[in-house]
């Protein structure tokens, strides 16, 4: 199991039954995700979100979809996102965050961000295919786009072509990533501190996988061995200067 999967592994919580929500005022929510189409995407974003104790409304035009998901997922609803009035009732602008992931009709998708906005969630995520869409969805307003094939495609990219055997790497901001790579041979029998990756490279190590152990925040005086595996932080160019 990767350093990865050790830090944000979450226990998935027992199979609860469908709850309907209300349309009273009195018991919409102030807070909280609505993830509107539950394709593999958008349903893997709601089920994770409720696997981390957040409240989750899911909503998907596709009755089979939802008698599907509402296993998995407290609060579903079968029900047309283009239709302004149904997402009135429902209560979506009292929810803080909308995550849009209609994949097979961008009209509806757009449609979709749309409606969101003008209902006054916060803060509206979308999901596009291309880069034209994103401009689209980009020029409506919506807050984030998000491209998962095309970021999949780079992150596939980054690690065919890294010199380095790098299990996963995730990229935080403006190049800067976390990267899990094994611990250089110079680096063997050397403490964090004489290492001075920090200075030298400008990789903050945060945590080393020992035999499978994780070691979280290794201290300053922690010495490294063969078959470490380190979660570094800074720009994978860094990462590759490690083994060379």
């Amino acid at each position: 199991m990767s350093i990865f999967n050790k830090l944000f592994r979450k226990t998935p919580p027992a199979a609860v039954e469908n709850v309907p929500v209300s349309t009273s005022p009195a018991s919409r929510r102030q807070r909280g995700f609505v993830v509107v189409g539950l394709g593999r995407f958008g349903s893997s974003v709601a089920e994770t979100l409720v696997n981390n104790d957040q409240d989750v409304l899911g909503i998907d035009v596709n009755l089979n979809r939802v008698q599907q998901l509402s296993k998995t997922l407290p609060n579903v609803l079968q029900l047309d996102a283009t239709n302004a009035d149904a997402l009135t009732q429902v209560g979506v602008g009292e929810f803080d965050t909308g995550i849009v992931c209609i994949s097979d009709n961008f009209e509806n998708n757009l449609l979709a961000t749309v409606l969101l906005l003008r209902l006054g969630v916060p803060r509206v995520i979308t999901k596009a295919a291309t880069q034209l869409q994103k401009t689209i969805l980009e020029e409506v307003g919506a807050h984030q786009i998000i491209m998962p094939e095309h970021e999949a495609g780079i992150h596939l990219g980054r690690q065919l072509a890294s010199r380095n055997t790098i299990d996963a790497y995730m990229e935080i901001r403006d190049g800067i990533s976390v990267a899990e790579v094994a611990a250089p041979q110079w680096l063997y029998g050397q403490t964090l501190a004489q290492s001075n990756l920090r200075q030298r490279l400008g990789l903050n190590v945060v945590a080393v996988d020992r035999r499978g152990q994780l070691l979280v925040n290794p201290a300053a005086d922690f010495i490294l061995q063969p078959g470490d595996v380190l979660l570094v932080v800074g720009q994978m160019e860094d990462v590759d200067q490690l083994h060379t």
